[in-house]
């Protein structure tokens, strides 16, 4: 399994760094963030260190988002968000695969997301869709 000595969250599965810890399994670990944007606001990171979602193999994702399903039936919440961000410009912070879970309790509470929607012409979204598909078949 990879890690990375320097790595907040390979640090907190060493348990040199404290967490609140919820599960613990071989290839997973889900711990309650230290900055919840709602009550229940949990992680849930893949144990093999990868920066992005590419970087963990196939088997160390598979109960990623069961366990991520787990906490969010036990928040309670009725509604809530799976997030999960790749890259700086997409918003990551920390190096390391996280699933955040964030209870939304009200339209205050949680996660506050903006979706700037276009509407490409058909023939453009056709040769995104081509693109995609013919690229799909080769992995």
């Amino acid at each position: 399994m990879a890690t990375d000595a320097n790595c907040i969250f390979c640090k907190i599965i060493a348990g040199q760094i404290p967490s609140m810890k919820l599960v613990d399994t071989p290839k997973t670990y889900a711990f309650l963030d230290i900055g919840p944007l709602a009550e229940g606001h949990a992680l849930v990171i893949p144990k093999h260190h990868g920066a992005k979602l590419h970087d963990i193999p196939d088997d160390d994702l598979r109960e990623l988002l069961p366990v991520a399903k787990k906490i969010a039936i036990a928040s309670g919440a009725q509604d809530y968000n799976i997030l999960q961000n790749n890259g700086r410009i997409a918003h990551q912070v920390v190096d390391h695969v996280h699933f955040h879970v964030i209870p939304k309790p009200d339209e205050k509470q949680g996660l506050g997301v903006g979706w700037p929607t276009t509407s490409p012409p058909k023939e453009e979204l056709q040769k995104v869709f081509d693109r995609l598909k013919e690229r799909l078949e080769k992995l």
